[in-house]
């Protein structure tokens, strides 16, 4: 269309019916400048590229409502990861919210457990189209340009803490009107997550309400019905355990109330677990290049301007002892092969390759690496005060390190588990170290 006095009546139909449709994007769990100390102890660049990640993606959900020409932005939570005092990321905020206020484009944000006690979030001027909930229920009336009534509403986290749902704190929906509402909460639960205003799907789908805006939870989950229910997830992993594509909703209600929800990509990097089994090789270069392999059938797979791999080493091989002795040096030779594979990043190595029957045999009872690996296993491991003390270092780099806490399962018997296995790893390191290579091995 040129204009409306030079189109056609179809063309007004068609104008008049994208008119109609109400767009938003529903954004959840930024996590602005999260820490990522323990990234920084093992590979400073790769930590410096995740750390601005965050922000970029904030950019591209930012890009996606202009290009898209949306309504709407809707942030259901933890924008920020904690009591943030930067006013460096303030400006940077700032300015991107005024790249949607100059659009004409209204915001919508309530405050998480993380970013419930952010300074930037109470203190920072913001445009006056954006609407700060409090945490009280509120709710605004739109009467959108189509003639659709909607209504938002929004509660935000006045403590970290939200023992109990919020949804008892929530207005009645206004009758008449689309209903949309805002919300952070960890839902029934989730593995990984701490249990924060805990709700019911089937409360929210009786509440009245037309969508629900979740926040928390980060992985995605859309449940359609008279009630479309979503989590969109996060826009950008911030280590292994959030591993995938990394996304926001671009949603559509139609003049019929009908809604649509799109997945939008918005991750610049993207964690991915790849798995390279070691069985039969027996030489050195061939493990290094079926590492490279595999390195080059998993990019491809991956849509996101970075990968980056948690490699896993499985499988009976002779190799066993030298892989764990020469780790920094599978490392090392594992970074260049990711280099060749295209933007693609190694951020550790795990070994769970085992030697072949006959190797392990050949260490007979006699044999001092056998005996040290039993009394470390009996006098050591399975002493009680052992586990106590290893439970404390958990305990200690959990307080120190937040993101250790998703390494260590989300309760006593995973992180048990958990530190188990590390100990193992550990002595098969030491051993491994203690080891001495034939010349195979060397080959």
């Amino acid at each position: 269309l040129v204009g409306v006095e030079g189109a056609t009546p179809l063309a007004l139909l068609f104008r008049q019916e994208v008119c109609l449709a109400f767009r938003f994007v529903h954004a959840a769990d930024v996590h602005l400048d999260s820490p990522l100390r323990s990234l920084v102890l093992r590979d400073p660049e790769l930590a410096e590229l995740i750390g601005n990640a965050t922000r970029r993606a904030f950019v591209a959900i930012i890009d996606l409502c202009l290009d898209e020409q949306v309504d709407a932005l809707l942030l259901a939570g933890d924008l920020y990861d904690g009591e943030q005092t930067s006013m460096k990321t303030a400006r940077f905020l700032a300015e991107q919210l005024r790249r949607l206020d100059e659009a004409g484009i209204r915001v919508f944000v309530i405050r998480g457990n993380h970013d419930a006690l952010s300074r930037i979030t109470k203190e920072l001027t913001l445009p006056p189209s954006v609407t700060l909930f409090s945490g009280r229920g509120e709710v605004v009336p739109w009467e959108h340009g189509s003639g659709l009534p909607l209504a938002i509403h929004g509660l935000s986290f006045a403590r970290p803490e939200a023992p109990e749902s919020l949804l008892p704190r929530y207005r009645q929906p206004v009758e008449g009107a689309v209903n949309i509402g805002l919300m952070h909460t960890s839902l029934d639960g989730s593995p990984g997550h701490d249990p924060y205003a805990p709700c019911k799907v089937s409360d929210l789908r009786n509440s009245g309400f037309r969508y629900w805006a979740l926040g928390h939870i980060h992985r995605r989950a859309v449940i359609e019905g008279d009630c479309t229910i979503v989590m969109p997830g996060m826009p950008q992993g911030r280590d292994i355990n959030e591993a995938g594509m990394k996304s926001v909703c671009l949603v559509t209600v139609s003049d019929d109330r009908t809604i649509a929800v799109e997945e939008r990509r918005t991750g610049l990097a993207q964690f991915e677990r790849v798995s390279v089994d070691m069985t039969g090789i027996d030489g050195w270069g061939a493990a290094v290049a079926a590492i490279g392999a595999a390195l080059h059938k998993a990019r491809p797979g991956v849509a996101s301007d970075h990968m980056i791999v948690r490699l896993r080493l499985t499988g009976v091989t002779p190799l066993a002892w030298r892989l764990r002795r020469d780790l920094d040096l599978l490392k090392a030779e594992a970074d260049n092969r990711a280099a060749g594979a295209g933007t693609c990043w190694i951020e550790r190595v795990e070994l769970a390759c085992d030697a072949p029957p006959a190797v392990v045999a050949s260490v007979t009872s006699a044999d001092p690496l056998l005996e040290l690996r039993q009394l470390i296993q009996t006098e050591i491991i399975g002493a009680a005060g052992f586990q106590t003390e290893m439970a404390a270092i958990v305990e200690e780099l959990s307080a120190q390190m937040p993101e250790f806490r998703r390494m260590f399962g989300a309760d006593a018997a995973d992180s048990a588990a958990r530190i188990a296995e590390i100990v193992r790893g550990g002595v098969e390191d030491v051993l491994a170290r203690l080891h001495a290579p034939d010349r195979a091995e060397e080959a």
